[in-house]
């Protein structure tokens, strides 16, 4: 019955989109591979031949969690797994409605938070660079560098396929050779821009074809 409710529940709200539902956690982990990326379950901690708890320690990189009881005595165990949040039985809509909120905006966080960082190869490892981080991007024939306040990191890709990573509302394009970040740039001369450095300043080159569109890309005001 609780089951049942849960899935009325889910069906109602226009954010969330039914994988499937399951009795018990046995059967959940032997699906659980073959379902799409699933971004949130509700998960009863009382169910028979395994608890929600022991389910949970099986999830290598779980997704979020909205644990369902209707005891409050095994809350402290759930939240010690990151858990969404603790539903108790018996559930109401607006209380149901409330713990998906709070797994949305979650969601919301984790992709923003991806969204200010790239990682790059550099041997045989990945390194996280912030956006920020990042003072222009230069090609060097069929490689590009990775300018940063500390360091340089080579890679080999195309600078077209570079600026189709980069986020266009952080970075620009202002020669064929360069991308820049835009909240770098201290100065903007007649065919180059200026980004401070660690030991100076650096002076890049714009291109003809690409300064109207740099202009563009800044907050601009002029008489």
């Amino acid at each position: 019955m609780s089951r049942r409710i849960i899935e009325e529940f889910v069906n109602r709200t226009d954010q969330l989109n039914l994988l499937s539902s399951y009795e018990n956690a046995v059967d959940a982990i032997n699906a659980f591979g073959t379902e799409e990326d699933i971004d949130l379950i509700f998960l009863d901690i009382e169910m028979p031949e395994m608890s929600g708890i022991d389910f949970l320690e099986t999830l290598v990189n779980p997704p979020q969690i909205i644990i369902i009881s209707s005891k409050e005595k095994y809350a402290l165990d759930a939240f010690n797994y990151d858990v969404t949040d603790y539903l108790l039985k018996p559930i109401s809509y607006s209380r149901f409605f409330k713990a998906v909120n709070k797994a949305n905006l979650r969601f919301k966080n984790k992709i923003e938070n991806k969204e200010d960082e790239i990682f790059i190869k550099k041997n045989s490892a990945l390194v996280r660079l912030k956006y920020d981080d990042i003072l222009w991007v230069e090609a060097l024939e069929n490689y590009v560098i990775f300018v940063t306040f500390n360091e340089k990191y080579t890679i080999h890709f195309t600078m077209k396929a570079i600026e189709q990573k980069l986020p266009s509302n952080k970075f620009t394009r202002v020669h064929r050779s360069f991308i820049v970040n835009t909240k770098g740039i201290s100065v903007i001369e007649d065919n180059s821009v200026i980004i401070k450095t660690h030991d100076g300043k650096k002076s890049i080159p714009i291109g003809k074809s690409y300064k109207d569109k740099l202009l563009g890309d800044i907050n601009l005001i002029v008489k």
